[in-house]
């Protein structure tokens, strides 16, 4: 590895390390669990017993006549991992040094050096409103080192925003069941339908990304405001009352909307800001998800 890389591992291996401490010392349990599957697997089938739900009838081998067959199902004992990245040009936005874009990255490197040591396969789905990159979930050092090299060296070949699409190009890549963990500002709309979906067929944990200026706008006259996405400049008062009160609606709103969302599909959610520091916030997701499942 050069000497960038090398750093950059250190780095975050640092942060994972300060979370796998943190979490087994709160719960005397251990890391791994996060990686666990929390859910069911289809095993095989049986003849339909008296007691037996309806619903777990196999409809499909019953039709061929040989009797009325039930599946069965056995505890997932691994998950595979996929991040489903947003590196859309919202997320170069930040505050000081650090963008949401930087936070993005750095959750997904530690998640994959994390997963690589307790020997579960990740992969990497990267998206703006078409796909940037793709890596099959791997296990492995090496298929760590690569993918951190790749993901932080990532330059995005499009600026715009399409959640809905890379869900719905992630549910083509994922063959079983697992673990996705999606990390983007939802800054778009119309993706409650394959969030939803994403939701029903994967353990998926929800991530949003805010910077405070997005919520909070710093009060500098009539400026030329950028859109980080179309390039649109429009001039706007920022002292405005109005504006200030607009621009902190619309971030709440977005928000409860995501919150909702997730609440009614009973998926984990994690709000992370650029600032500050979001290891003792991934800590609390974590040990929530090793002390109630992903259910609970």
């Amino acid at each position: 590895m050069n000497s960038t890389l090398t750093e950059l591992v250190r780095r975050l291996r640092h942060l994972e390390i300060r979370i796998r401490k943190a979490v087994e010392a709160q719960l005397q349990g251990d890391f791994h669990s996060v990686f666990k599957g929390t859910g069911l697997e289809f095993d095989d089938v049986r003849l339909y017993q008296y007691g037996d739900e309806v619903r777990a009838i196999d409809w499909a081998v019953s039709s061929k006549g040989h009797g009325t067959f039930v599946k069965t199902y056995k505890e997932e004992k691994e998950q595979q991992v996929l991040v489903l990245l947003d590196v859309s040009a919202s997320l170069d936005v930040g505050d000081g040094q650090r963008r949401k874009l930087d936070v993005a990255r750095d959750i997904a490197g530690l998640l994959a050096l994390s997963a690589a040591r307790q020997g579960s396969a990740l992969g990497l789905f990267a998206f703006s409103d078409q796909k940037e990159l793709y890596l099959p979930p791997a296990k492995g050092g090496r298929a760590v080192v690569a993918l951190i090299n790749r993901l932080f060296g990532l330059v995005p070949a499009s600026r715009g925003t399409g959640v809905a699409a890379g869900i719905r190009q992630a549910l083509g890549l994922l063959k079983r069941r697992s673990l996705v963990v999606l990390i983007s500002d939802f800054i778009d709309g119309s993706y409650e339908r394959e969030l939803t979906m994403l939701a029903q067929r994967h353990d998926l944990i929800v991530v949003q990304l805010r910077a405070p200026r997005e919520r909070q706008f710093p009060a500098l006259g009539i400026v030329p405001l950028r859109d980080a996405e179309t390039g649109q400049v429009r001039w706007v008062n920022t002292s405005s009352p109005d504006f200030r009160a607009r621009i902190e609606a619309g971030a709440d709103r977005q928000e409860a909307e995501l919150v909702n969302l997730c609440r009614r599909t009973r998926t984990g959610f994690l709000a992370l800001s650029t600032e500050g520091d979001f290891v003792p916030q991934l800590v609390n997701l974590f040990r929530h998800r090793q002390q109630f499942g992903r259910r609970g």
